[in-house]
């Protein structure tokens, strides 16, 4: 029989925890060659998950449990389970129930077939906002454009199963910002996608605030591309070229009506454009900089406080 580890971050989840695991055993009691565990990793939750989850290990020996020393991120905890896991295939999943467990069995399906990874293309449903809808898409193209790697649209959930031999790959990675969106796609491997709407959140409220968003959009943006520094030399380059051609035109100008040309406030808005410029492609440098200071650093993506295997 071959055994199955699926993955699930909690942060906050004390609701949910019972739930997804009942809804997924319930999958394997319908998948009579496969044997399954549950790593949930607690992400520095602040209420009573932890609690749950250890009443849950006591209960159901298929139960596994690590509790972070504090919130590391929902990256660094989805890699904490697959580094800890036992299964012949990971799969990772959110402890919402946004993640359908009802699709497993399709995914065992096409690992079966001979694919290494499957990746689940995300829907959403009618009552998503639309703002959310486009915002996820022009962000996924957005980073497709300018990066390495391909996310297809609607690619770009953590909902996926993995073969044992690709997530050993992922245990050797120590990069200090990991994005295992990105990376599933970058390892290659034989992919195949899955369509899945996304249902809604059970109990609780997403901890994914605009500003966690934002920090994980730039995370996905440089940790697989240099794209962004070529783009901030090539407008440097461009507006330099812009610069000697205007100011060749009222040299001209000059001469010919022996005039000068006034306008302070022209003058003020091009250094405050110029400026800002410079104050962004010294950001992108900085943030690459960095990255190169967190990784130098090798510090460990997550630290353990307890588990129970």
């Amino acid at each position: 029989m071959k055994k199955i580890s699926i993955v699930i971050p909690a942060h906050n989840e004390e609701d949910n925890v019972v739930l997804i695991h009942q809804r997924v055993k319930e999958v394997f009691a319908k998948l009579k060659n496969y044997t399954f565990e549950i790593i949930f990793v607690n992400d520095g939750s602040r209420d009573q998950t932890q609690a749950k989850l250890e009443q849950l290990a006591r209960n159901f020996e298929e139960v596994k449990f690590i509790e972070f020393s504090r919130n590391f991120g929902h990256q660094p905890a989805v890699k904490a389970g697959m580094d800890l896991s036992t299964g012949n295939a990971v799969i990772s999943m959110d402890a919402d129930l946004q993640h359908p467990p009802e699709l497993i069995p399709d995914m065992i399906k096409k690992w079966e077939e001979g694919f290494d990874i499957i990746y689940t293309i995300r829907t959403y449903p009618k009552q998503i906002s639309a703002f959310k809808r486009k915002t996820s898409t022009i962000y996924y193209k957005f980073l497709s454009a300018i990066s390495d790697v391909n996310l297809s649209e609607g690619g770009g959930s953590d909902f996926r199963l993995m073969d044992a031999s690709v997530v050993g790959v992922v245990r050797n990675m120590n990069e200090a910002d990991i994005f295992l969106r990105g990376l599933s796609n970058w390892m290659g491997f034989r992919r195949a996608g899955i369509r899945f709407t996304a249902g809604e959140r059970t109990f609780g409220e997403s901890s994914y605030d605009l500003k966690k968003m934002m920090k994980f959009a730039f995370t996905g943006i440089t940790a697989f591309s240099v794209k962004p520094l070529y783009l901030a030399a090539y407008l440097g380059f461009i507006f330099s070229v812009f610069s000697i051609f205007g100011y060749g035109i009222y040299v001209v100008h000059s001469f010919i009506t022996k005039t000068e040309i006034s306008g302070w406030a022209s003058l003020i808005m091009t250094v405050v454009f110029f400026g800002g410029l410079q104050l962004i492609i010294m950001g992108i440098i900085g943030i690459y900089l960095g990255k190169i200071f967190k990784q130098v650093k090798e510090r460990p993506n997550y630290i353990i406080r307890s588990k129970n295997f």
